[in-house]
């Protein structure tokens, strides 16, 4: 049973993830189509990216991975988790009030810091006005973030999971109103930033009401217990940064290249769909459930909860990366082709969407591994590892920008995830029996490899078949859904008969999902 619940839990949060994608494609698509990959989506893409890379410095990085599993721990222990909970939401929100405004005042420094390419044309002066309209997003979603971990610790993944949804939702509805009203497209991209800010939090402050939190007002302190999550984000917080420079040194390389920075982040947002649906899914539920194994001294268990995790990964991950890699170039002309996009801009984006793709199953394994380490309160072993990745990253990405000239930037991405799982990996044979692989993860991991490559051999036959009707506008999207689900019935079908996968446990998982969907919306 407790595999089913873990199943389950992962099912819950990767399918409100899959959602949030699927609305993430329709904004993409609506974006291709009204701006293409010219200076206005350059520009908004940096602006974009800059409460986004701080919200994974700050919130989503090292002070979630360090707050989930003391708040855990004091609502188990049936401590005054909330008190700790309410100092940590307010002060968090003093110190991202000011971080905020002086963002907004010295944005220019930022862009440049982000893209310095920009300063050669008009998309610099545009991508300042775009990020002081778009950045207090970072205080609006750093809470809910917050919130989020909250959640997640009392095993309510529902509301947090769903809550990115609306940001989406937002931004497809600020595009069509923009359309007809006439609007700038791309500040009212950046206006619905903050907006939809607005939206996630409104909706996490009341699911943790329904949960039985009170967040009312409390006047910042430092207390003890906030004192000691600082000391432990820190070396997070380090590590996070280091993270964030990988991606300041790719937009840095892609903003020197015309349209790459927009070819990259569309390139990004597809791998992002399976790295979202699984890694975030297994990242989410796995922090949790790991800090309660470990902290009871039931490393068997954790053994378990760590085996499932790695297992459920990659049997998802491996499939998706090898049709993103066999498969890049329809998928791109078919969901982005229109309007104002280019056949240049089909060409480079799927050539960067084939080399992130190799880099998924690295990205998705660093989401499963790093856990094993917060779970333990020790975060600065990932720091140190995130250095070294920083460096291959630097080195390949500036290195080689002269020879492969933006896609150096994505290689760069790759090589340095896969530097980054190595040491984690090689990092966890001293954690002891919860980082072990199991008699059935051993069991299952050649044949899950096989069912992807056999799927990619598929792939590419029915690819070959179906490239006619890949080019005619009106069949070219039951085309790339026939070639979707035809790649998806090969790799289960041969999943289920050489025993890479369970049906059974599947089913099971499933019908769990939706009963703690079901419960979740009961005490809400």
């Amino acid at each position: 049973m407790a595999r089913i619940r873990l199943v389950a839990g992962f099912l819950t949060v990767g399918l409100w993830t899959l959602l949030s994608r699927v609305f993430g494609f329709a904004r993409d698509v609506m974006m291709a189509a009204y701006l293409g990959a010219g200076p206005v989506t350059d520009a908004f893409f940096v602006a974009f990216s800059l409460p986004n890379m701080f919200r994974r410095f700050f919130a989503e990085g090292a002070f979630n991975f360090a707050f989930v599993p003391l708040f855990a721990k004091k609502h188990e222990a049936g401590e005054d988790a909330e008190s700790f909970a309410r100092d940590a939401f307010w002060g968090m929100a003093a110190v991202l009030l000011v971080f905020s405004t002086l963002a907004v005042i010295a944005m220019p420094f930022l862009v440049w810091a982000m893209a310095a390419g920009f300063a050669q044309d008009d998309r610099f002066d545009m991508a300042v006005v775009f990020g002081r309209v778009a950045f207090p997003y970072i205080f609006f979603i750093s809470l809910t973030a917050l919130l989020s971990g909250m959640l997640n610790a009392v095993g309510r993944f529902t509301a947090a999971a769903a809550a990115p949804v609306l940001l989406n939702v937002v931004f497809v509805a600020a595009m069509l109103l923009a359309d007809r009203a006439g609007w700038p497209m791309g500040l009212t991209l950046a206006w619905a930033v903050p907006i939809a800010g607005v939206v996630q939090l409104a909706v996490l402050w009341i699911a943790v009401q329904r949960a039985g939190f009170a967040m009312r007002f409390r006047r910042p302190r430092l207390t003890p217990e906030l004192k000691r999550l600082a000391i432990i984000a820190a070396p997070a917080l380090l590590a996070g940064g280091v993270v964030q420079i990988n991606l300041i040194v790719g937009r840095q390389v892609a903003s020197f290249t015309e349209n790459a920075v927009s070819w990259l982040s569309y390139a990004d947002r597809l791998y992002q769909l399976p790295l979202g649906v699984v890694g975030i899914a297994v990242g989410v539920v796995l922090l949790p459930e790991l800090s309660r194994r470990l902290r009871a001294g039931d490393a068997g268990a954790g053994q378990h909860s760590f085996n499932r995790g790695l297992e459920f990964s990659l049997f998802l991950t491996l499939p998706s990366a090898v049709a993103l890699v066999v498969i890049a170039s329809p998928i791109i002309e078919v969901l982005f082709g229109r309007g104002v996009w280019t056949a240049t801009d089909t060409q480079a984006t799927a050539l960067a969407l084939a080399v992130y793709a190799l880099g998924l199953p690295a990205f998705v394994l660093h989401k499963v591994l790093q856990p094993l380490y917060y779970a333990r309160h020790d975060t600065k072993r990932p720091f140190k590892y995130a250095l070294v990745s920083m460096v291959v990253n630097a080195l390949v990405a500036i290195g080689l920008m002269p020879v492969i000239g933006f896609v150096a930037a994505a290689l760069a991405t790759t090589l340095a995830a896969w530097v980054m799982v190595w040491q984690l990996w090689a990092g966890s044979r001293d954690i002891g029996q919860a980082a072990q692989l199991d008699a059935q993860l051993k069991r299952r991991l050649w044949r899950i490899v096989l069912a992807a490559v056999l799927m990619g051999g598929a792939l590419h036959g029915l690819h070959l078949m179906l490239a006619g009707m890949l080019v005619q506008s009106g069949l070219r999207y039951l085309a790339l859904l026939a070639l979707i689900l035809g790649g998806a019935a090969v790799y289960l079908s041969v999943a289920q008969a050489i025993g890479a996968m369970n049906l059974g446990e599947l089913r099971t998982a499933l019908k769990r999902s939706r009963a703690s969907k079901a419960a979740d919306d009961a005490g809400a």
